[in-house]
């Protein structure tokens, strides 16, 4: 009889650790690579989002702005930042005149002529300095799943920022409507409707992008702290996804996603003590310049 018990009180206690090992495990942290992998390579360049994938990431986040010709082009800024950029001439670009390069007033073949990574980024230390140049959203899609089909690795999911100045409409990017549209267009056009999300904290851009398709997934970021409920009613939807600095996750933000079904991806998360933080939240996502350090957080 101590035998039955003993044989029976094994197998509930096995069960037990199953059913913890499988809720753990089902549906693991994603790991979003912050414009590749900024920490080690260039931002926003093919070279960083291959990285951030090597190092562990399962969805690349990056930004897009609009060329003159209407191309999508991956790029933080609508204009070169005077700390990565170089000029066609290879020359240093001045603060107080960056913006005067306007990538919404150049086509893409003068926009490729730059280059965005051989002179690293002073904020990141340990960033490799390439020449690299802004891609398009179509190249990094084609160039990606090459890379991940030779490799034998999963597909790439993509967090895709629309990038919109405030007050920006007309001189540094096209309106809502139609920087929503052309962004759509390259989704479709490469297939990637599925491992995509559309995110800003332009709630335009994301009321745009569920007029021209309710099943396009959005996420909602924000930069305030206005709460959740006061972001979401001026979005005037409930977004699939909510990405708020990691400094304004707390107990009630939480408490809304899940009673709401909305996922919480904060950003962008680097120190290995703050993403031990997130992870006491059960974050399903999060953004970081280094996915290396995140896998050792969030895939233990």
């Amino acid at each position: 009889m101590k035998n039955i018990h003993r044989i029976a009180a094994f197998i509930l206690a096995f069960l037990i650790c199953t059913s913890f090992v499988t809720s753990q495990t089902a549906t693991p942290v994603s790991i979003e690579g912050h414009r590749g992998a900024r920490g080690y390579l260039p931002e926003n360049t093919i070279q960083s989002f291959i990285m951030a994938l090597e190092l562990g990431a399962d969805t690349l986040e990056l930004d897009v702005v609009i060329s003159k010709d209407r191309k999508v082009v991956v790029s933080h800024e609508p204009w070169f930042s005077s700390v990565i950029s170089l000029d066609p001439n290879g020359r240093r670009i001045e603060r107080s005149k960056e913006r005067e390069n306007n990538i919404f007033l150049m086509t893409y073949a003068e926009i490729r002529k730059w280059d965005v990574g051989s002179l690293g980024n002073p904020a990141f230390p340990e960033q490799k300095q390439i020449k690299a140049y802004k891609p398009l959203l179509s190249e990094v899609f084609k160039d990606v799943d090459k890379f991940t089909k030779s490799r034998k690795l999963p597909l790439a999911r993509y967090n895709i920022e629309i990038k919109v100045e405030t007050d920006g409409d007309g001189k540094f990017q096209p309106p809502p409507a139609e920087f929503a549209a052309l962004v759509l267009k390259e989704i479709k056009k490469a297939k990637m409707d599925s491992r995509v999300k559309v995110q800003s904290f332009d709630v335009r851009a994301l009321q745009e992008v569920r007029k021209l398709d309710t099943s396009m997934k959005v996420a909602l970021l924000v930069g305030n702290k206005d709460g959740i409920e006061k972001s979401i009613e001026r979005l005037g939807f409930i977004p699939d996804s909510y990405s708020p600095h990691f400094s304004y996750l707390d107990k009630a933000t939480i408490k809304f996603c899940r009673e709401n079904g909305i996922k919480l991806v904060p950003w962008t998360v680097n120190e290995i003590a703050d993403m031990e933080k997130m992870k006491a939240f059960g974050p399903d996502g999060i953004i970081t310049d280094y996915p290396d350090r995140a896998v050792k957080v969030f895939r233990k």
